[in-house]
């Protein structure tokens, strides 16, 4: 048989206070009952895989060779609007990013495009560029 209990003796009681023993912080307390990761990680392959990339386009010749002809008449102290492919470090594809500033230097050999504010950006990713 259960044994059912009404707590009426108890219910109007005052909440125990220790005098030894400092009460425990709210946001600790709460972390007793918080829900035990057993994957460990499982969220953090759960956010990268849904993690959004793109695939680089593929330029045509005549896109190529107008870029190219920006870049050649680039000078230090120009400005510049670039959008650029940068490349994911962890999964097929990248993303898009666009920059403006002040071109630092244009390093044909080294295929480099580099501003001001210390953004380098490979000739091969430049996706657009326009000067001024």
């Amino acid at each position: 048989m259960a044994n059912s209990h009404s707590y009426d003796d108890i219910i109007g009681l005052p909440h125990h206070v220790s005098a030894k023993h400092p009460q425990m912080p709210m946001l600790e307390r709460a972390a007793q009952f918080s829900p035990f990761a057993a994957l460990t990680g499982y969220e953090a392959v759960i956010d990268e895989t849904a993690r959004f990339t793109v695939s680089r386009v593929e330029l045509s010749e005549d896109r190529i060779a107008a870029i190219s002809d920006v870049l050649a008449a680039l000078r230090p102290g120009d400005g510049v609007c670039v959008e650029f492919f940068v490349p994911d470090e962890r999964k097929v594809g990248g993303s898009y990013h666009s920059a403006a500033g002040t071109v630092r230097r244009v390093d044909a050999h080294a295929g480099l495009l580099t501003l001001t504010d210390g953004l380098n950006v490979p000739f091969d990713d430049i996706f657009s560029i326009e000067q001024g």
